[in-house]
């Protein structure tokens, strides 16, 4: 299946690089390459377009600015020198956020984070997503997918990724897909087990491997960012409560 694309950027050499870096993945078709905001929002008003890759820093229009204006918004995703915006592009739901330069290998994530985006949307009308349906359970909790109802521990979720109105449940052999918003299943799930650390990522304390400035290492090989806020509060709460002292009281 093809899904189609639109590229928004004020600067040519820019432009033209992730162009040449989208023209690579197969799943992808460019409709239009757009010079700014303005001519973006044209097109975007006349045409259906599945995944936009906007720079922000656009004049007149910028990418953030292009987005709110428009009634019916594909998935975005924004391209910009600048990583002070990540907070408030996902604050406007954007899929991804990349700083630029814009490699190959980080737009094909993009692309493919957006289109299994698009593919969940599409099966909530046929009822194949997972939803979570039960954690009051002691250790565990229950979700529904196609085959049934499903049970998962507590202690075999490694994180938790937003994916907007669904979110992405990762283990460490396995992921599964829950028809929840990561706000609704952190008010679900146990805080003294799972953690808030990103806008977009719960992890679960207990396979926490080693805490940096700006991410979480996690067992299993899995890293995630953590913004300043929430490393402190993870701290506090958390990790200074197990951390062993160089002095006995």
């Amino acid at each position: 299946m093809m899904y189609s694309c639109l590229i928004v950027d004020d600067n040519e050499i820019e432009r033209d690089a992730i162009e040449m870096h989208l023209k690579k993945i197969s799943s992808l078709r460019i409709v239009a390459v757009c010079t700014n905001g303005i001519e973006a929002a044209a097109f975007l008003n006349k045409n259906d377009v599945d995944i936009v890759f906007s720079d922000i820093d656009m004049p007149e229009l910028s990418g953030m600015s292009l987005l709110k204006t428009l009634k019916k918004q594909p998935q975005f995703v924004f391209i910009t020198s600048h990583s002070h915006y990540a907070a408030e592009s996902f604050n406007l739901d954007a899929i991804d956020f990349i700083v630029k330069p814009a490699t190959f290998e980080r737009l094909l994530k993009a692309a493919n984070k957006a289109i299994e985006y698009i593919d969940l949307k599409n099966l909530v009308g046929k009822e194949t997503v997972e939803e979570v349906t039960q954690t009051n359970a002691d250790d565990f909790f229950f979700f529904r997918e196609t085959k049934g109802i499903s049970k998962l521990k507590y202690d075999d979720v490694i994180y938790i990724e937003s994916m907007g109105d669904f979110s992405k449940i990762y283990t460490g052999d396995d992921k599964h897909v829950v028809l929840v918003s990561l706000k609704n299943l952190e008010k679900q799930l146990p805080s003294h087990i799972f953690r808030r650390v990103h806008k977009q990522y719960i992890i679960n304390i207990n396979h926490i491997t080693t805490l940096t400035n700006h991410e979480v290492h996690l067992d299993f090989n899995f890293t995630v960012p953590i913004s300043a806020s929430n490393r402190q509060e993870l701290l506090e709460k958390s990790i200074e409560k197990k951390t062993l002292s160089r002095f006995m009281k």
